[in-house]
């Protein structure tokens, strides 16, 4: 067997050298910064989405509702927001976690009837007070339970609903035969 001869002119820079892959050392960084950027992206999306969800269920004051007697005293008012479109109407109260005094929602619908409503994720009790096209409250439901499929409808056709905290009709003496008024303060949406 012949040896096989290495020419005697081959200087160091010339000779073959094994360098590592670059492909190791990518194999090693790209978890790392996979493994950051994941954690950056989860801690800022909890961020985000509290902010969101902060934002999105806040009261939003569209208007005040004035309760009078039949004879017109005023009662008390009211701030409330106007739910008058489908998402509205939907969404309601649900997921809020408190209400201030003074404070509600109106809904608005466009014809008398029959209504009914539950509390299906809402948090809070409230009382709800059901109007007929005239603006005279045909039906009062008080202290509804949280959190529940139970069902409250108005026993005469209604086309308003005021929704507000709990024991709000006791506390202002809100009575069957009493009237509403309402002035929008904000454009509609």
């Amino acid at each position: 067997m012949a040896k096989k001869r290495v020419p005697q002119n081959r200087t160091k820079q010339n000779l073959p050298t094994h360098k590592p892959a670059k492909s190791k050392i990518y194999f090693k960084i790209i978890p790392v910064i996979l493994i950051i950027a994941i954690a950056v992206l989860l801690v800022f999306s909890e961020f985000f989405k509290k902010k969101e969800t902060d934002s999105e269920y806040m009261f939003r004051k569209d208007g005040v509702l004035t309760f009078s007697d039949s004879s017109g005293f005023v009662k008390t008012n009211a701030d409330i927001q106007i739910a008058d479109n489908e998402f509205e109407e939907e969404l309601g109260l649900m997921y809020r976690k408190q209400m201030d005094e003074n404070k509600g929602m109106l809904f608005i619908f466009p014809n008398s009837r029959i209504q009914t409503f539950w509390m299906r994720n809402t948090f809070i009790s409230l009382d709800m007070i059901f109007v007929n096209p005239d603006k005279k409250i045909v039906t009062i439901q008080n202290n509804t339970k949280v959190l529940s499929d139970s069902t409250y409808s108005s026993t005469e056709a209604a086309q308003y609903v005021i929704e507000v905290d709990a024991g709000f009709c006791d506390r202002h003496n809100i009575k069957l035969g009493d009237k509403v008024n309402w002035e929008r303060t904000q454009p509609k949406l």
